[in-house]
Formats: C-alpha cells, structure tokens, sequence
C-alpha cells in the first residue's frame, strides 16, 4: 500500500526549502563580503623595523602600530578592512574597494608628526600634544580651507605663546609638518624628506586655550589627510613593503562575473548528469545541492567570511565533491538492489556500508584543507577555508539531507517493484534465493584484467617520471613572483593588444622587459613580469599612466626575495605535512601498505603535475601549490574507495593463501568500483572545466592543474596505488605462508579472553 502522506511531505519539504531559499538568497548574498580581487582593492604585506638605533621592535611595539595603521584606516572610510598581525614582526593590511589606492597607500605609511617651533628652531610642541581625534578640517571667515586642532593642555600652549611673545621682534609660532614615506622593498636607508611649512603666524598676546587652527593654502582634500593623519599619529616604526599586491575595479567586476557564470554553467551540468545517470535519486542530489550551496552561503554571512577569486572556485569544486557522497551511497543501494533486495532494503544497507567510506574520503580532503590553511597566503587562506566549509556543509547535506529526502520515498513503498527509478535493469537483478553478495556481482568491466598488466603500467609511470625529472633538469619551472620575487602587472584594454603596444607603453614610464604574455578571448589582457620590485612612487606612476590610457587601473603585484623565499619553503613543508597526515589516517583505518601505496600514488599526482608546467612554461605561483594540495586531498578519494572494497573482499575469504587470491581481489575490486570512481572524478571534472572555460584569467593556470591532476589521480588509484599493494602483500604472503584477513582478526578481538 503506497503511503502517499510521505510523498506529500518530501514536496512540502522541498516547497518550503524552496520558498526559504528564494526569500532569503538575495539579501544572504548582498550581506558577503568581497574580497579586494572582486571589487578591487590592495593589500600591502610589511615589515616592522625600528624607527631609531637601538629600538627593539617587541609585541607590543607591533600592535601599537597595528591599532595606527587601523586608525588610519578608519580615517580612509573603508567599509571592511582587514589589519592582521602575522609571525614575526609583519602585519598584513587589506583594503576592498578603495577608489584611490595611490592616496591611500601613501596615508598608511607615510610618518606625519606636527611640530610647532620658536624662530630659533626650537621644539615646543609636537603631536603628542593633540588631544585624541582632536584634528579636523574645517573653514577660515573667508571660506578657506584650514586643520581646527584640539590640545590636551591649555596651559602648556600658554607657555607656549609666553615664551615665543618674550622673543619679540622675532615672535612667530613656526608650524611645521615633519614626515617620512615608508621605504620600499629595496632601499637600504630611508630617504628624510625636508619638513613641510605650514604656516608662521605673529603671537601678539598670551592664548590660554586649547583649540589652535593651522591655515596654509590648502586644499579642501589636502586638509581631511592632514587631520586624519593628525589624528592616526606617528607610527612608533618604519614599515618596509615586503609584499603587496593590487586589483582595479575593473579586474575585480570581470573576474565576479566571470566567476558566476563559471559556477552556473558548472553546477548545471553537475545537475543533469546526476539526473539523467541516477534518476530519482540524481533529482534528489539536485535538491539537496542546491541546499549545500544555500547553506555555504548562510555560513559564509554567519562567519563574516571574505569571499575570494579561490574561493568561489572551491565552492564550485565543492559542488562537484558533495556530489561524491551522493555517488557512492547510490552505487552501493544499486548493488544491493541488484542482488535481490527490495528497495526499502537496499536503501537501508547502502547507506549503511557507505558511511565509513564517505567519512574517509572527506576526512583526508579536510586534512589537505587545514595544511592550506595553515601555511597559504591570504587569498590561499580563503580557499582553504571554503574548501573545508565545503566539505563539513556536503557531509551533513548527503548524509542527512539526500537520505531523508529519499527515504520519504522508499517508505511510501511507491518505490517497490520500480528499480528502474534507480537507474536499475530488471535484467540485471539476481534471485534474492540463489544468495548474491554485492560482492558477487559481474560488472560491465569483467574482461579488464589490471593486474595482469601492472609491470606495464610500471614501466610507463617509471618512464614518465624520468621524463618528467629530465624535463625538470632542461627547463625548470616557470616561476610566478611568489616564488621568484619582483613585479607582476596585468593591463587590461578596451581593444586587442600586442607586445609592441605594451612594450612602448611601459617606456613611457621607464620600464623594460620581454616577459609579456597577452591573453584574453580579445587578446586584451597583457600580463608583464619585472625582475625587480617597484617602490610605492613607480607603482603610483605606473597605475596613473596606464589609468589615463585605457580607462582602468593595471594590476601590480610585488613579491621581495625574502617573501619568495618564505613561500618556497612553506609549499614544500605543506606538502610533506599533508603526505605524512595522510599516511598516518590511512594506516590507522586501514594499513600500512596501503597507505605506501596511496602516498606513492599521490606523490606521482603531484610529480606529474610539476612536470607538465615545467613542459607546457605554465607560470607557477602560490595558487598552483592549492591546486596541488587539493589534488592530494582529493584524488586519495578514489584510492580510500577501492581500499574499502579491497578489504570487503579480503573478509570474505578469511585467509588468503596464494598470490592468485590477491590478484583476484585487486580485480575484482578495481572493476566494481570503477564505475563509481569514474563518476566521481567526472563530476569534479565538470566543475574545473567550467572554471577552465569560463572562469577569471587569474586562476586559469590552478584550474590546469587541478584538471591534469583529477585525471592523473584516477590513473594512480587504478594502476599504482592498488598494484604496489599487490606486489607488497604477495611478499608478505610469500614470506609467512597464509594471509589473516580483516574478518578474522575481527572475530579473534572479539572472542572472550580468558
């Protein structure tokens, strides 16, 4: 009898998930912040040093001067900065949306003190004397621009006047602006500028005040910065830009809208492949993926979560990895409806003997995740932190969401008697009475024999890792600044461009190079590459010039040497970690030789990688090292599949005494899985490729590695990672005789001690 009450709450649940993301997205989506690669911006990397001999830059000589960056932040009217304080003596600052960038650049480190003096040179007052925030700009009678200043002390300004009135015939007040530029990357000393005269008005009587106005020919403009610099104060060091990177606004839009559409061409073909392959429950896969990228949204507003150019390509990733859990819990209830169960209980037990491997696969992407986190950069960081979002919102949203949709149907029994919902042949089903184990079950891929040729695949991964290492030796890689140091700039026209054009540009502000890559459907983005790295005056020339010649701001980036270094040597840190991380999970849940195996394997992942950028003279920059990263996270999913059935096969045997049982078990495994291990890495593939084709210019080069390292991952899983635990454990049977399977070791724990 078919319980239609439950079919009604599976439509007023999707209705009323339906009505509650329509009312909602608009304003959950306008609430995220974004990041400066969206909406344009800078963010500058510095470096504390003293401002005088034998001052020790401490903690709380850092902080002091991150609470004077942020207050010259506030003063600049950014709605969203960031002013983070890294190891070190460093603190990052980053600034969305900044219109004038060059203004506000300068205002950040640029040291202002004001000093009033008698006309013998005198200090007699300094900053220190204004009241806090006492600096505003205001109006003369006659309408002119001038700074109103707030004292903490009356009588201080009183003795003041006194001493300078006793000086008559010479009784001027001289107010002078002393400051200082903050050096660039590549200066030794840090050049003094010549204090700036402000004004030198006569003192004629005693002022027993505490409010002064400065006035000096300014400008409405120039008197605000004056205030706000006033009013942020000195900063107790120098800061040396050791990093910095900028967007125009203009970059910013076209990489959003790029991005967008990347995400809907993406998740769209994601959606009807699940359909059109898994029916019913592909439908329902639609649903509650459609629910997953709400809720990553939802948690992104409840974090405050700055959303980056990497990071809407991890939650389009995502999408194709919250697809896998999904995959597999649907393959395994195929299996079993395949063996004679009903569907009620196909449904039951798929989701049971799913779950372990579903947390497996997630638990090592997560490993990968919280590696990129720790050591990435800011924008690395973002990635990283969707990455793992991501993946904990696709666990809760298969786990329960898809069950419980799906449920609602199985126990309305309107399902019985309809494999064919599932994608499931009559013809293919066994008779539940002649007692078919899923593990029974003939595959289309039966005649594939991948043991039987492993020495052959061997020799092919060992020939192409020498060939890889040779050209490695012969071209090295390509490296972006974040490795190799100096200036990236990225000028974007209306019209198409060539070398030429860019390389006369650049003369025009004194620069030269032949490192100029022009891409774009129109071929109007050039990309130019600088050895050195330009001081915050070239970087101010540079975007002026190129601003009024194409109608936008270029993107400059600049890396020094030091940071280059630093990020070298994190990548490859994060990447033995995330090895050494993985190595240890799988040997708890599995075994040792596997988790060689799936090491050896991703390592050839990550190998194969490098050496096509090395051949293809693909720049290399901090964000192929996420692409590599997740790769390793990610393609060990595969590998953790075909484990887990590996293992369901061993159990079954008890003990394993010849070499042709293992060899049995590898085939058998790798051919029921593979279907599942294709479709897995397929809907990922979906999702990079949208990226490749659609997404922003920036991350093309990450979506290059992420596509040859998803194909390379399923390669490694099938004829590495599986055959080298072959050879692995023939030696071990070969040396002890039999085998304990899993099954067995599991019944002798659970036999009483005596």
């Amino acid at each position: 009898m078919v319980k239609r009450s439950r079919i009604v709450a599976f439509f007023l649940i999707v209705l009323l998930l339906a009505s509650a993301i329509g009312l909602t997205t608009k304003d959950i989506v306008n609430n995220i912040k974004l990041g400066l690669d969206l909406q344009g911006g800078f963010e500058v990397l510095y470096e504390v040093k003293p401002a005088k001999p034998g001052q020790k830059i401490t903690q709380e000589v850092v902080k002091n001067t991150a609470d004077a960056l942020d207050k010259r932040v506030n003063a600049l009217g950014v709605s969203e900065p960031s002013i983070q304080i890294e190891e070190g003596n460093r603190i990052r600052v980053q600034l969305a949306g900044v219109e004038d960038q060059t203004e506000a650049r300068k205002m950040l480190s640029t040291q202002a003190n004001l000093s009033f003096r008698d006309a013998n040179d005198k200090l007699m007052m300094d900053g220190s004397d204004l009241a806090e925030g006492g600096a505003k700009q205001s109006f003369t009678q006659q309408g002119a621009p001038n700074v109103a200043l707030k004292l903490k002390s009356s009588k201080k300004f009183k003795e003041v006047t006194e001493h300078v009135l006793n000086m008559a015939p010479n009784n001027q007040l001289v107010i002078w602006l002393d400051f200082e530029e903050g050096k660039d990357s590549f200066q030794k000393e840090i050049q003094q500028k010549s204090p700036k005269f402000l004004s030198a008005p006569n003192v004629s009587q005693v002022f027993n005040t505490d409010e002064v106005t400065i006035e000096g020919n300014f400008t409405v403009e120039e008197a605000q910065n004056l205030a706000s610099l006033l009013n942020a104060g000195a900063l107790p060091v120098k800061l040396n830009e050791v990093y910095s990177t900028s967007v125009g606004a203009q970059f910013g839009e076209k990489a959003l809208n790029d991005m967008i559409l990347a995400g809907i061409v993406g998740i769209a073909l994601i959606f009807l492949f699940m359909i059109f392959y898994y029916r019913l429950p592909g439908f329902i896969a639609a649903i509650t993926l459609s629910v997953y990228v709400y809720l990553i949204l939802l948690v992104f507003d409840w974090m405050n979560v700055v959303l980056t150019l990497p990071g809407i390509a991890a939650l389009i990733l995502g999408v194709g990895m919250a697809v896998d859990a999904n995959i597999i819990t649907y393959e395994r209830i195929r299996e079993e409806i395949k063996v004679g169960r009903s569907i009620r209980a196909a449904f039951k037990e798929g989701n049971k003997s799913s779950f372990l491997t579903i947390l497996d696969a997630n638990l090592t992407t997560i490993l990968a995740g919280a590696v990129l986190f720790y050591f990435g950069t800011s924008s690395v960081k973002g990635f990283a932190t969707t990455l793992i979002v991501s993946i904990l919102v696709s666990f809760i949203t298969a786990i329960w969401g898809s069950r419980l949709l799906l449920s609602l149907f199985v126990q309305s029994n309107w399902l019985k008697d309809k494999p064919g919902w599932f994608g499931v042949h009559q013809k293919d089903i066994k008779n539940i009475n002649e007692n078919y184990d899923t593990i029974d079950l003939p595959t289309r891929f039966d005649k594939l024999d991948f043991v039987k040729h492993h020495n052959k695949f061997f020799a092919f991964s060992a020939i192409t890792i020498i060939a890889g290492m040779i050209v490695l030796a012969l071209f090295r890689l390509n490296l972006g600044i974040d490795f190799s140091s100096g200036t990236r700039m990225e000028i974007m026209s209306s019209k198409p461009l060539t070398e030429e054009v860019v390389k006369n540009e650049l003369k025009e502000v004194g620069l030269s190079t032949d490192d100029i890559v022009l891409s774009g459907e129109k071929k109007n983005v050039g990309v130019a590459r600088f050895k050195e790295s330009f001081s915050q005056d070239k970087v101010a020339e540079v975007k002026a010039h190129f601003a009024k010649k194409y109608g936008s701001e270029p993107n400059i980036s600049t890396v020094s040497p030091v940071i280059g270094k630093e990020l070298a040597k994190n990548a490859v840190i994060a990447l033995v970690i995330a090895s050494v991380g993985i190595i240890l999970y799988v040997t708890i849940r599995f075994e040792i030789y596997m988790a060689l195996g799936a090491i050896v394997s991703l390592l050839y992942d990550a190998f194969f990688i490098v050496a096509i950028f090395s051949l293809t003279r693909l720049e290399v920059d901090i964000t192929f090292i996420a692409a590599v990263l997740t790769i390793i996270g990610y393609s060990i999913n595969d590998t953790i599949v075909t484990f887990d059935r590996m293992r369901e096969n061993m159990a079954k045997r008890r003990k394993i005494k010849t070499a042709k049982e293992l060899e049995d078990i590898v085939n058998v495994s790798l051919r029921q899985t593979f279907t599942r291990s294709v479709n897995t890495v397929l809907t990922v593939v979906i999702a990079v490729v949208a990226l490749l084709l659609f997404g922003s210019e920036s991350i093309r080069n990450f979506s290059i590695a992420l596509l040859i390292g998803l194909l390379s991952g399923v390669y490694s899983s099938l004829f590495i990672a599986a055959q080298l635990w072959l050879i692995w454990k023939k030696k071990e049977l070969k040396k002890k005789g039999s085998i304990v399977t899993y099954k067995e070791k599991k019944q002798w724990s659970d036999e009483p001690q005596v």
